[in-house]
């Protein structure tokens, strides 16, 4: 017997299987808040400039630079997966043209206070965050 008459074929070092537990309900939840907060995120900040968001990695301690089309990718396949896969960043990035999930989210919410003291129902209610919604 061969090592390829096995049903199951050869082992070339495969990663498990099984892969990585599924997302709690929790875990989902805040992912598809996650994705539904990206998008406010980019309808404000790229008519502005602003290519997506900038990440800490703590596996290399370095930030990425990660465009909005990219990260929305991340967050489905950590919806799909349960884990996201490694991705090339962009060449030479501009720093100035990324934002933290931090400032993206405090821009947000200054859009949002702005447009709340603008209604013209007169109503002034307490400021809102992105994930209020």
């Amino acid at each position: 017997m061969t090592p390829f008459d096995d049903a199951s074929g050869p082992d070339f070092g495969s990663p498990d299987p099984a892969g990585p537990p599924p997302l709690t309900m929790e875990e989902r939840a805040g992912v598809l808040d996650d994705l539904a907060e990206l998008e406010v995120f980019r309808t404000l900040l790229e008519p502005t400039g602003i290519k997506g968001i900038v990440v800490d990695c703590p596996d290399c301690d370095e930030e990425h630079h990660v465009d909005w089309a990219l990260m929305q990718a991340n967050l489905r396949q950590l919806l799909d997966e349960g884990q996201t896969g490694r991705h090339e960043p962009p060449f030479d990035p501009n720093p100035d043209d990324y934002v933290s999930w931090d400032y993206a989210s405090g821009y947000a919410d200054g859009v949002a206070a702005t447009a709340e003291r603008e209604e013209p129902t007169g109503k002034q209610g307490g400021g809102r965050h992105a994930r209020d919604d």
